[in-house]
């Protein structure tokens, strides 16, 4: 379970919150810290830093409990072990209480300077804006050139445009980010997922500053994931409310083809009289094998409707976000007059 550390004079009314996770990061927390302070300083808005120490083992989680104890806008999310960047950074949008959230890396692989830049493109009218590292600085053939490839199938299947999905260095607006669940690796996908929920997209350049420490967490080995995680976002972006119309058409068309295999076979049994295990036995095999996948394809559908249903009714969950409502007020009706009784002059005696 995540541990937090708030301020005893604990935020309210928060305009910016800027989450930071960390992974043994220790030496470079004294001077982002001190940036971070300075690019505060500079915006004039009340805002918190949250630090997600992701089960740091080199000093990380201390440094930071002592920029916690002496500065009262930084909240510190300690997590039990490490998880993973999608995980602390999921529990650093929970904690965060801005109505603007702005994601980075803490090995000052991002520029605390660029905040103002994504905060002025947030305030042209989007929902998202995602920075773009226009100019690499990374290795090209482990890094850049992976990373060039994977950015333009998640543009393909996604749908949204933009030239860097893979940077953290993101700016969002509180109640997006909010309802988005992550969950795997797919904190590199949240442009994508909030596009589902019709969240308005943007990117602007930032710089790709070389890592200080020169050493990186991931390696060429996470192209893998990414890989699979495409699969897993173009069925959300798509499927996640009527999986049939996925598993369906290809079920049906299994079932057709083995259907129309194996009665293709009967009909030269019963015509030519044929030993049609000798002549053809694997077509007959493959007819069986085409027809059961499809039953089981179209099955594996209406259990992912089931499914569905049962996720969507039991968390109250719709399959829509409104962006607004406006309702002309009721009318309220004029009161009615009260009768006035008086009394007859014969009454008062």
């Amino acid at each position: 379970m995540p541990r937090s550390t708030r301020s005893a004079a604990s935020l309210r009314g928060v305009q910016l919150s800027i989450v930071v996770p960390l992974f043994n990061e220790s030496a470079t927390i004294a001077e982002l810290h001190r940036r971070l302070d300075a690019v505060l300083l500079l915006l004039g808005t009340h805002a918190e830093i949250v630090y997600v120490d992701d089960g740091s083992s080199d000093g990380t989680r201390e440094a930071l409990e002592a920029l916690a104890a002496r500065d009262e806008r930084v909240v510190l999310v300690s997590l039990a072990r490490n998880y993973g960047q999608t995980a602390a950074l999921a529990a650093g949008f929970d904690a965060a209480e801005g109505a603007v959230i702005v994601a980075m890396d803490g090995d000052l692989q991002h520029a605390p300077e660029e905040i103002p830049k994504l905060l002025a493109k947030l305030e042209e009218g989007y929902d998202v804006v995602s920075g773009w590292r226009e100019q690499r600085v990374d290795n090209l053939w482990t890094r850049r050139v992976p990373s060039k490839i994977a950015n333009w199938m998640m543009a393909r299947i996604s749908g949204v445009s933009l030239h860097d999905f893979g940077t953290t260095f993101k700016a969002y607006r509180g109640p997006v980010i909010k309802r988005i669940q992550l969950y795997g690796d797919l904190h590199r996908f949240i442009p994508a997922l909030a596009s589902w929920g019709g969240a308005r997209i943007a990117e602007v350049p930032i710089a790709n500053i070389p890592r200080p420490q020169n050493q990186s967490h991931y390696g060429l080995s996470r192209t893998w994931r990414v890989m699979a995680d495409l699969i897993t976002v173009r069925f959300l972006l798509r499927y996640v409310t009527r999986p049939l119309h996925l598993f369906g058409p290809i079920g049906f068309a299994a079932t057709a083809i083995g259907a129309l295999a194996a009665l293709w076979v009967l009909a030269t049994k019963v015509l030519t009289g044929a030993a049609v295990f000798l002549a053809h036995g694997p077509l007959l095999l493959l007819s069986a094998v085409l027809i059961q996948t499809g039953v089981m394809l179209i099955g594996l559908g209406l259990l992912a409707e089931v499914l569905t249903r049962i996720y969507m009714d039991g968390r109250r969950r719709r399959i829509y976000t409104v962006a607004s409502r406006v309702q002309r007020p009721a009318v309220q009706p004029w009161p009615q007059p009260k009768p006035v009784l008086v009394q007859s002059s014969g009454a008062r005696q």
